[in-house]
């Protein structure tokens, strides 16, 4: 039987070989096709979205830098940037739990420090199966464990995130990663490797063999029974090594040494180096022997494409190179020349000519047990390719298919039977500790213990609560950051699931007293070859575009993650967004959502009999219907009224309504503020219901008729449905729950769940 031709073992089509083919104008070397395949990698390219990426709005007078960069900047005022990036690192977390999320924090922190800010905040949105299956408790706790372990030690808080257990990210769990960071607005810096004769400086650890081929092995093809083969495929981190770049890079910036930065991720050296020269229309020369290298006998295949973390690529003056290497060894960090930039438009690859050649600097000394490398300067290129064509690749128009069943789908709502089978008068408090015991909803501490959140002292609220809250150094404003998603949403109705997740982000930034400023999203789906997933995927976008042109929210950057599909079963489409707020004013903390003794309780927005999707229909086994209405009109107006609420101190706490609904949000209510309550609210569909544009106000009864005014003006609906106080939650006709059993019930699942075993692969 033949042997499979190599490019399709580096996972390239026979179309994109003869792709790289035309491009050259002749067959490429065994380097250039490898290049090739991990810089066309769909992780890399974004081969089958970036046709509707687009449709995103991304400008405002406020954002400096948009999609496209390492990540996206905004000016906050005062002097000050802020930076924020989101990343998924899905695929290596189910390989490596601990090493994959740990290494998807060591990358998103360096995509931040690229552009000149100090990281200072991380969260964390996370999917999961089930808990009662030993492989997912081993999965959870390690990547749990690999994102405190890196965040803890390179010193940036771990403030917030979410997870989400179901059945559909059984075999295939999702790592998402958010990070923020502050920069004065002259210490931007972006991926630009300008003025020929200047130098290429590789900083940081030294390149081995983890991770080579990461970015198209692991993140551009889906999983089966042979992942645990691809092990090697998943980077090892040291969060020691990126606290002495962070501060090493952003010396080198104060210091003005550095002409354009870009870490160096997924492809490596070979994605680092042939970017920052496209992207600045100029061309490049490196040379392999110039890599420290920390394994004997690497091939140059190996060296360029390695994924070894805590690498960055600095551009410098050949004038400024001496002054560059002196604050490296300051900080012990590496620092050899490994190109330079040239104004020829070619990328060109060589292994020991630049000593021979007199480029500043020299070849590291080997590893042990392998000899220095020959030396000259007639040597060829090993690669000589136009320096646009790796940045560039395939734009496929792959086929769309709405699935056939969709209409029957969406047309077969939990709501009649689940109100046939519960019907008023019904007691609900077993449903009720139900719902608190699911992990998707039950409390999160077991996860945000092991995250230290007060780092810098800049946490004002963490985890936690409808959004974290930082305080902007050296101002009187803050910051309030929240990730949601809304899978199941989306699995019924994308373009609505899409709408569905803006909406919340939006909704809990505002619950802060924050004016919403910029949004970065994380679009997670299936096999993109399979025209229902590029349905799936066309149709988020759509509800995403949507939303963010009716509540002016640029979208300031973003990542998408195909092939999460296991033993040919796709993830159900689950986009993730981030979002950021700005608090003009932050004098003392935001009302928490929680309740206060004696206070009436208030509920903003309409409750509609609306369970397609929902927590509770999903408890019994019902997948199907149509989710809420996104109404963004509704939306807006309900925003615009908690956010002036909110900074005129109106209320004393609030709580958005989603998971689980009205009776969930009021018994996180009650716990969080150790107090009980006595509502009318109606029966199990108004109990349970997941209604958008919903929330939940705990108001000084002095001003409950004030508040209850000022929404009837902003004409968003409002009832007074009861008050705070006791020690039972207490809903006439539908349940009556002690707030000890609902407390243990809700705080204890977790810990409860993870008591068992876990079972590695």
């Amino acid at each position: 039987m033949d042997a499979e031709p190599l490019h399709r073992q580096l996972g390239l089509t026979d179309a994109e070989f003869r792709a790289t083919v035309d491009e050259l104008g002749r067959e490429p070397s065994e380097l250039e096709l490898a290049m090739y395949a991990v810089m066309w990698s769909e992780h890399c390219s974004y081969k089958s979205s970036r046709r509707y990426l687009g449709r995103f709005p991304t400008e405002a007078p406020w954002v400096l830098v948009g999609p496209g960069e390492g990540a996206g900047v905004i000016d906050v005022g005062d002097g000050l940037a802020v930076a924020v990036r989101i990343e998924s690192h899905n695929h290596p977390s189910a390989v490596e739990p601990y090493q994959g999320a740990a290494t998807g924090v060591g990358g998103i922190i360096r995509d931040i420090f690229s552009m000149g800010a100090r990281p200072i905040a991380l969260m964390d949105p996370l999917r999961f199966g089930p808990l009662d299956d030993p492989r997912t408790r081993y999965l959870f706790e390690g990547v749990v464990s690999g994102i405190s372990g890196y965040g803890n030690a390179v010193g940036v808080p771990t403030v917030g995130g979410e997870a989400v257990f179901d059945e559909c990210y059984r075999d295939n769990p999702l790592v998402n990663v958010f990070c923020l960071g502050l920069l004065p607005r002259e210490r931007l810096v972006l991926a630009r490797a300008e003025g020929a004769g200047n130098l290429a400086v590789l900083l940081g650890g030294s390149t081995g063999r983890d991770g080579i081929g990461g970015a198209s092995v692991l993140a551009s093809a889906g999983f089966d029974d042979s992942a645990e083969g691809k092990r090697p495929s998943v980077q090892v981190g040291d969060p020691f090594e990126e606290k002495k770049l962070i501060e090493a890079c952003l010396g080198l910036l104060d210091a003005g040494l550095a002409v354009g930065v870009q870490d160096l991720g997924a492809a490596g050296l070979s994605c680092a180096t042939s970017e920052t020269a496209a992207n600045a229309g100029a061309g490049m020369d490196v040379d392999v022997a110039r890599v420290t290298r920390r394994e004997p006998r690497m091939n140059p295949v190996e060296v360029m494409t390695s994924e070894s973390q805590e690498r960055m690529l600095a551009i410098v003056r050949p004038d400024d190179l001496d002054e560059v290497l002196a604050q490296c060894r300051r900080w012990e960090v590496q620092a050899t020349v490994v190109g330079i930039v040239n104004d020829t438009g070619r990328f060109r690859v060589y292994d020991g000519a630049f000593d021979a050649r007199g480029v500043p600097g020299e070849n590291p000394c080997p590893p042990a047990g392998e000899e220095p490398s020959a030396v000259s300067s007639d040597y060829m290129p090993l690669a000589d390719m136009p320096v646009g064509s790796l940045g560039d690749g395939p734009n496929y128009e792959r086929p769309v298919r709405r699935p056939a069943n969709h209409d029957a789908l969406l047309a077969d709502d939990p709501a009649p039977e689940l109100g046939a089978s519960f019907p008023a008068g019904t007691d609900l408090a077993s449903e009720l500790l139900a719902l608190l015991a699911r992990p998707t909803i039950a409390d999160k501490s077991w996860i945000s213990r092991q995250y230290d959140h007060q780092l810098f002292l800049n946490t004002v609220a963490g985890p936690g609560g409808d959004a974290a809250v930082l305080r902007l150094p050296g101002t009187h404003r803050g910051l309030a950051l929240s990730t949601d998603g809304k899978a199941r949403f989306a699995a019924l109705d994308p373009r609505t699931g899409g709408r569905l997740a803006v909406l919340e982000a939006v909704r809990n930034v505002v619950c802060a007293g924050s004016r919403p400023v910029a949004l970065v999203n994380c679009l997670n789906f299936g096999n993109p070859e399979h025209p229902e997933v590029m349905w799936q995927f066309t149709e988020v976008v759509e509800g995403m575009s949507e939303a963010c042109r009716a509540f002016d929210l640029p979208v300031v950057g973003g990542n998408v993650s195909f092939y999460n599909e296991s033993r040919g079963a796709d993830i159900d489409p689950t986009p993730v967004v981030g979002v950021i707020g700005l608090i003009d004013v932050l004098e003392e903390r935001p009302p928490a959502a929680a309740l206060r003794n004696g206070d009436r309780i208030v509920l903003l927005g309409e409750t509609r009999p609306e369970l397609g999707g929902s927590e509770w229909a999903t408890m019994h086994d019902r997948r199907a219907g149509a989710p809420p209405v996104a109404d963004l009109n509704v939306a807006k107006a309900l925003n615009e009224l908690v956010v002036a609420l909110v900074v005129d101190r109106a209320v004393e706490g609030l709580h958005d309504c989603a998971d689980g609904g009205l009776a969930v949000s009021l018994a996180e209510m009650a716990i969080a503020g150790a107090v009980g309550f006595r509502v009318t609210v109606g029966g199990a569909l108004a109990c349970f219901s997941e209604s958008a544009s919903r929330v939940v106000l705990s108001v000084d009864p002095v001003h409950a008729d004030a508040v209850v005014a000022r929404a009837k003006a902003a004409g968003v609906p409002v009832s007074v449905i009861g008050d705070a106080g006791g020690d039972r939650l207490h809903a006439e006709g539908a349940f009556d729950v002690a707030l000890t059993d609902a407390t243990r019930t809700w705080r204890d699942a977790i810990p409860d769940a993870m008591s068992a075993s876990v079972k590695a692969p």
